[in-house]
């Protein structure tokens, strides 16, 4: 007699939507998970994570991209620390395009870039939340963007192009050791990485 395995359900945590243009941040426990839902779709969505005992050992681009041998990162990629140390891993990914070399939009880059002044920005968004854990405006480094579409050509050259992400695409990362998450939901309006009109994304986490 063969018995079958069934895999027990993943108990919610906590359920949020974040609005257009919003920002968020959480704990979360290691083997906690991280949903982020692209609701609409061609949202993208900038992304930091700290270690919560030491936040000084946050997620680190080069380290990660080093180990993961690729500027890309996809389903089954860890996010390291300044450390070297695993932060999250990309347990599932719907979507398969994610930028690390962007980093964050700030009021001042896309007044160089674009000509206007005074823009709500990711930089905004990110200051504001880490001060919820004592952080800073120095704690801001090359962040991912979940969802955001930045190819690199032969020559090296490189642009931000129309997301390809789908209504309902999600990533899900596993905590591989207590981290502090904060994500800035994208306001930007001059280029395609919110499909110039920013919507609602939705975050769970489970254990």
């Amino acid at each position: 007699m063969f018995m079958s395995e069934t895999k027990s359900a993943a108990t919610e945590v906590l359920r949020a939507t974040i609005p257009a243009e919003g920002r968020w941040s959480a704990r979360i426990a290691k083997g906690q998970r991280l949903k982020i839902i692209d609701s609409k779709g061609a949202q993208a969505v900038d992304f930091l994570v700290f270690s919560a005992q030491m936040p000084v050992d946050r997620y680190n681009a080069p380290n990660t991209l080093k180990l993961a041998k690729s500027i890309y990162i996809e389903k089954g990629v860890t996010l390291y620390s300044e450390l070297a140390r695993p932060l999250m891993t990309l347990v599932e990914d719907t979507c398969g395009r994610h930028d690390t070399l962007a980093g964050c939009c700030s009021a001042e880059i896309n007044e160089v870039r674009y000509g206007v002044k005074n823009t709500h920005s990711c930089r905004a968004n990110f200051i504001q939340e880490l001060s919820r854990w004592c952080l800073g405006p120095g704690d801001i480094v090359p962040n991912v963007n979940f969802f955001m579409n930045v190819p690199v050509e032969a020559d090296g050259a490189v642009a931000i192009a129309p997301c390809i992400s789908k209504a309902g695409d999600y990533v899900e990362l596993l905590a591989e050791m207590d981290v502090i998450v904060v994500i800035s939901n994208c306001p930007q309006r001059h280029n395609p990485c919110s499909g110039f009109e920013p919507t609602p994304i939705e975050v769970v986490i489970t254990h």
